[in-house]
């Protein structure tokens, strides 16, 4: 069966990735391994034959590549914005994360253990793929980072989700970080109108043109029995009905500032307008603000929503559009054909890829890594294959297009290609070093990294909590955070059942991207002190 498998490196890629994920679909209490399933299957069957494991740099390679460039594009948009709103917590937690390699490094020299074991042991602690990668390439492709990785990793998981969930039961003051106002969704309410005003002078209004600010839309408006979509630039006059939509607070004093609520939904008539969803598959759409598609202008029709994989927006004049988003539209009825046609409204296009973007994408992040920068007698330094696709992913997933191109993709065609880069990583990294790790995993050499990766872990997470206490922030912002300066998606999961709290994934999202940089930049530091 081994030779079979050696002599098909593809055989034996593809039935270790199906295996990995029957590994880590296998609950460990609140704890899967997910994709990191295949480097533990890929670990043991490597370990068997070290045939298994050769020849499969490439495949390592362009799997890295797939899986940060697409993180990049994901996270471009989020990761500056947090960077403005999120700046004491991001650059405290890469304090953090300076501090945490500064304890791998000494404390490892203090065990006498091999600085490429104590890069993989930096990199598996904080389940971060791409640092893994860069300690590989810093080490000369050397086994021993994944030999560390793979042993540090379950320790890195399990020890954070034990302080995560003891801190969790601790509730923060959270001076500067309120309840979110969107915590409970969109809200709907029909006013009878009593005060009369201009639609953009209404409190919270988001048509003001080029604005990204808002908490409510008016959508449908019943004037003298007469049906129609309420024009952004129009007045409501005593006497109509005004169909809300928006954040729950902002609908009730809309209201009140504009009369009273009645019973009954006027949306539920759609004889003469109608409201739809629309998928954005029309790629000249990517990266324009709602306010630039002229839609009232055009169609006398109203975007009001934006559902962008599993978050439903309300939709303000300076929104930008992704491709892949399910937009709801409020229209006359005769002009449904048009709109869908603007729109593109094909599932079928979203989930095609444009790779001449793509591939451009990939190849600037590539060129990017590979400059070196001289740190005399420490050595050098470079982005590697690691960080400079998703530096390059980050800048375009911001922009969304450069001219023709477009660069940003479909939430389903993202995930779709970034699980298959990192499962692709995962697997042949796990071949490529299952000896190494066979021959070190269980011996005192194992003890001491899962131990250093432990005693290590703990008062940097509590450092990091007690940071956001200082800085005012709340319970659900900060165990996602955690989650996020580890890079581990199955503890967010754990941290979001506990608290179904949208903070918590901003917290997340705020650390994750960032942290990621800063991993690949500090592991190989780790391996020259």
């Amino acid at each position: 069966m081994t030779q079979i498998l050696s002599s098909s490196p593809l055989l034996t890629v593809f039935l270790v990735i199906a295996l990995g994920t029957l590994f880590g679909s296998i609950p460990f209490g609140p704890l899967k391994f997910g994709a990191a399933g295949a480097l533990f299957v890929g670990l043991a069957a490597g370990a068997l034959d070290p045939e298994l494991g050769k020849n499969l740099s490439l495949i390592s390679a362009i799997g890295l590549a797939l899986f940060v460039y697409t993180i990049g594009l994901a996270a471009g948009a989020s990761f500056f914005r947090d960077l403005r709103k999120q700046g004491p917590l991001l650059f405290g937690a890469v304090a953090l994360l300076a501090a945490y390699a500064l304890i791998v490094a000494l404390g490892g020299k203090a065990l006498g253990l091999d600085a490429n074991l104590l890069g993989g042991m930096f990199a598996g602690s904080l389940t971060t793929t791409p640092a893994l990668a860069a300690a590989t390439d810093a080490a000369g492709g050397s086994a021993q980072p994944a030999v560390g990785y793979a042993i540090a990793y379950p320790v890195g998981v399990i020890v954070t989700m034990v302080v995560v969930t003891a801190l969790m039961r601790i509730k923060l003051p959270a001076n500067n970080d309120p309840d979110p106002a969107s915590a409970a969704g969109l809200a709907t309410q029909t006013i009878r109108v009593e005060k009369p005003m201009r639609i953009q002078e209404i409190p919270g209004i988001a048509e003001v043109v080029g604005s990204n600010e808002g908490e409510l839309r008016v959508s449908y408006l019943l004037r003298e029995g007469k049906m129609q979509v309420a024009h952004p630039d129009g007045s409501l006059k005593t006497g109509d009905l005004a169909f809300l939509v928006g954040l729950p607070d902002a609908v009730a004093a809309a209201g009140k500032a504009l009369g009273k609520p009645i019973e009954g939904d006027i949306s539920n008539d759609r004889t003469d307008v109608n409201f739809n969803r629309f998928t954005v598959s029309n790629s000249r759409l990517v990266g324009k603000p709602v306010a630039n598609l002229f839609l009232p202008a055009r169609f006398q029709s109203l975007l009001t929503r934006v559902r962008r994989g599993d978050t439903d927006m309300l939709a303000t004049a300076g929104t930008r559009l992704q491709m892949g988003d399910r937009v709801l539209v409020v229209y006359p009825v005769e002009r449904e054909e048009e709109i869908a046609k603007t729109f593109g409204d094909s599932e079928h296009k979203i989930s095609a890829i444009d790779y001449l973007p793509f591939g451009l994408g990939i190849a600037a992040g590539v060129a990017l890594g590979l400059i070196t920068i001289p740190l005399g007698s420490l050595g050098s330094l470079a982005l590697g294959a690691a960080a400079g696709p998703l530096v390059v992913g980050l800048i375009l997933g911001r922009v969304d297009r450069l001219g023709p191109l477009v660069f940003s993709l479909a939430p389903s065609a993202n995930n779709m290609l970034r699980q298959m880069g990192l499962v692709l990583f995962l697997a042949a990294v796990g071949l490529s070093s299952g000896q190494a790790f066979a021959a070190k995993a269980f011996s005192l050499t194992g003890v001491k990294i899962g131990l250093l990766a432990a005693v290590g872990m703990v008062p940097v997470l509590l450092a990091l909590w007690l940071l956001g206490k200082v800085l005012g922030l709340s319970t659900a912002r900060m165990a996602g955070a955690i989650a996020g300066f580890v890079g581990q998606p199955a503890i967010l999961s754990h941290v979001q059942t506990t608290i179904p709290d949208e903070r918590c994934e901003s917290g997340y999202s705020a650390t994750f991207a960032l942290g990621i940089i800063a991993k690949i930049v500090l592991v190989q530091i780790v391996m020259v002190l």
